[in-house]
C-alpha cells in the first residue's frame, strides 16, 4: 500500500508542470494601440445658434437649430510612450433646421444646416494602455441651406461659413484595431459668403455664429 501511495504522489508531481503549461500566461498590455491610420463614423447632437454679438441672430430671439449629427472621419496618429499626436478630417451632415419658408429666419426664411467639413490636429495622453484623453483644434467650413417664400414663389440659396473648432475627447481602444470615442466640440463661424441659386455670390462678410456638438464614434485602425 505504501508503494502505491508513493507512486500516486510521484505521478501527481509529474502531472503538475504539464497542467501549468495548459494555462496560458496573461497577455501583455498592448503598447502603441493609438498609432497608425484610422477611419470611423460619428453620430451625435448638433446645435447651431447666434454668437455673443448676435450678428447672425436666428429669428431675432436667439432661437437655435437642433438636430442629429452624422458622418465619417479619417485620421492618422503617432504614439510615443503616453503622448499621442494626430491629424484628422471629418465630413458630416445634420438634421438641424429652424423656421419655415414664410418666416424671416436669418432674414431669409427656413434655415437648415448642410454639410460640414473639418480638418485639424489633436494631441493627448494615455490614462491607461487602452484609454486616451485628448484635445483637438482646426478649421471648419459649414453650409446653411436657406429657403424663403412670399406665398406664391419659393426661392433658395445658401451661406458658406468659415470658422474654427476646438474640442475635448475620450477614446477607448476596444482591440488593437478598433476604437470607440466620445467628444464635445465647439465651433465659431466668423466669416460668411452668400451663394445664389444662379451661381453668383456675395463678398465675404463678418458674422458670429456658434455651434455645440456632442458626438460618439466608432472606428477601425489599419
Amino acid at each position: 500500500m505504501r508503494y502505491l501511495s508513493l507512486a500516486a504522489l510521484a505521478a501527481g508531481l509529474l502531472a503538475t508542470p504539464a497542467f501549468a503549461q495548459e494555462v496560458p500566461p496573461p497577455a501583455p498590455a498592448p503598447d502603441g494601440v493609438f498609432s497608425g491610420p484610422r477611419a470611423g463614423v460619428v453620430l451625435g447632437y448638433d446645435r447651431l445658434q447666434p454668437g455673443s454679438s448676435e450678428d447672425s441672430d436666428i429669428a431675432g430671439d436667439d432661437e437655435g437649430a437642433d438636430g442629429l449629427l452624422y458622418g465619417g472621419e479619417v485620421g492618422y496618429d503617432i504614439q510615443r510612450g503616453r503622448l499621442v499626436f494626430g491629424v484628422e478630417a471629418e465630413l458630416t451632415g445634420s438634421t438641424s433646421k429652424v423656421g419655415n419658408p414664410a418666416r424671416a429666419n436669418l432674414g431669409f426664411g427656413r434655415v437648415k444646416t448642410g454639410r460640414d467639413i473639418y480638418g485639424g490636429v489633436r494631441i493627448g495622453t494615455t490614462l491607461s494602455p487602452t484609454t486616451l484623453v485628448y484635445a483637438k483644434a482646426g478649421y471648419t467650413n459649414t453650409r446653411l441651406d436657406l429657403t424663403a417664400s412670399d406665398g406664391a414663389t419659393e426661392t433658395g440659396g445658401h451661406f458658406n461659413l468659415d470658422g474654427y473648432r476646438v474640442g475635448l475627447g475620450l477614446e477607448k481602444a476596444l482591440s488593437p484595431r478598433t476604437y470607440a470615442k466620445i467628444e464635445y466640440r465647439y465651433s465659431n463661424y466668423g466669416g460668411a459668403r452668400f451663394e445664389y441659386p444662379s451661381g453668383g455670390n456675395t463678398n465675404n462678410f463678418g458674422i458670429d455664429t456658434d455651434r455645440h456638438q456632442v458626438a460618439v464614434g466608432v472606428g477601425f485602425r489599419f
